[in-house]
């Protein structure tokens, strides 16, 4: 069993930026009336150990933090996979220590990364995990804190949720026969649960009678919510669980009795796709809560009750589905339209040549 130690954290000569040299040396413990490790965090650390990294003392004092502060499993594995690349790639650009990192490091690193041809997404999210590390590290008079002045941030896209259409649903349930394989994409379309979080349900959390599932940690935001079952989900589940063989606590279950796979139920997903004939509409396993979330506001459904349904932390989230599914402003468009075609508009559009124009 590893133990968590104190480490010593002092400033000397081999900062990139200058940092006063007549602070007493401080030895700050990892965790409070704490002398093991969580599993979690004795997983990471023997992954660290067999790392050629810089700085480990400084990067397990870091995700002992994390793990204090409770953030998600997965949350913890991205942070993790972003600072090792990232040191890294400081290592081969001739950086020797985490005190001597500038600005021009965080730059030259996302530079990198596109070149290397990741989404604005993905480098956005790995930019605010190097920041988050640089914070904790300024934090504690490690680095300087000119090293996060004007933090860099790319402008993403506003983009639309990608919904699936309604007639290529119909397409997509008629060749869906099997009856766990149904039961998954139902499920996933009438509650609009995250692919994780309902790969993660137990039968334990499922109430048919009511109609509804339990969740109780979300997979982003680590709120609990409940969410509904429609009546075709759940007399898919029903059959689907007279069926089930495997005596495994979890819905969807894989080997040895653990939660299926994210990528056995993509795999999935992508064979109907195929036998629907839809493959080149590039729908992903993801589309289907965006198919739920865009039926469900043209239902009429109110934006404030989407947002608790989709577990959404701020409702500026929920908000990009209604610019998809404005039904209002849609027959406003056509009824103005069949005026404009029909009857014509009076008046004229002709500039009044007395009046100067302005460029």
């Amino acid at each position: 069993m590893m133990t968590l130690d104190t480490i010593s954290i002092r400033s000397d000569n081999r900062h990139g930026y200058p940092l006063p040299h007549d602070r007493p040396e401080r030895t700050v413990p990892l965790t409070a009336n704490q002398t093991s490790c969580p599993p979690g965090l004795e997983e990471f650390l023997g992954r660290l150990s067999e790392k050629d990294l810089f700085g480990k003392k400084l990067i397990r004092r870091y995700f002992s933090y994390l793990y204090r502060r409770r953030l998600s499993k997965s949350t913890i594995k991205s942070y993790e996979a972003t600072l090792f690349a990232f040191i890294t790639f400081l290592i081969a650009n001739g950086r020797c220590y985490i005190e001597t990192i500038v600005r021009d490091d965080i730059g030259a690193y996302v530079e990198h990364e596109q070149d290397r041809g990741m989404s604005l997404t993905t480098v956005n999210t790995r930019i605010r995990a190097i920041y988050a590390f640089l914070q904790f590290l300024a934090d504690r008079e490690v680095i300087h804190p000119k090293v996060l002045n004007r933090k860099i941030r790319i402008k993403l896209p506003d983009t639309l949720p990608r919904a699936i259409d309604p007639e290529d649903i119909r397409c997509l349930l008629k060749v869906i026969a099997n009856r766990r394989d149904r039961a998954l994409i139902l499920t996933l379309l009438r509650t609009g649960m995250r692919i994780g979080e309902l790969l993660n349900t137990k039968l334990i959390d499922i109430n048919l009678a009511e109609k509804r599932i339990d969740i109780f940690e979300a997979q982003k935001n680590r709120v609990g919510r409940v969410v509904y079952i429609s009546n075709d989900a759940v007399t898919a589940l029903k059959r689907w669980l007279k069926a089930k063989k495997s005596t495994s606590d979890y819905i969807f279950s894989g080997h040895g009795g653990r939660p299926l796979s994210y990528e056995a139920a993509r795999i999935v997903f992508i064979k109907y796709l195929r036998k629907a004939g839809l493959t080149h509409k590039g729908y992903t396993l993801h589309a289907l809560r965006h198919t739920f979330a865009s039926e469900l506001l043209n239902a009429g459904m109110r934006l404030e009750c989407l947002q608790q349904l989709l577990g959404h932390s701020s409702i500026e989230m929920t908000r990009r589905y209604a610019r998809l599914t404005d039904n209002t402003r849609r027959d406003e468009y056509f009824k103005a339209m069949q005026i404009i075609e029909k009857e014509g508009i009076g008046g004229h559009y002709r500039r009044d040549h007395s009046i100067p124009a302005v460029y």
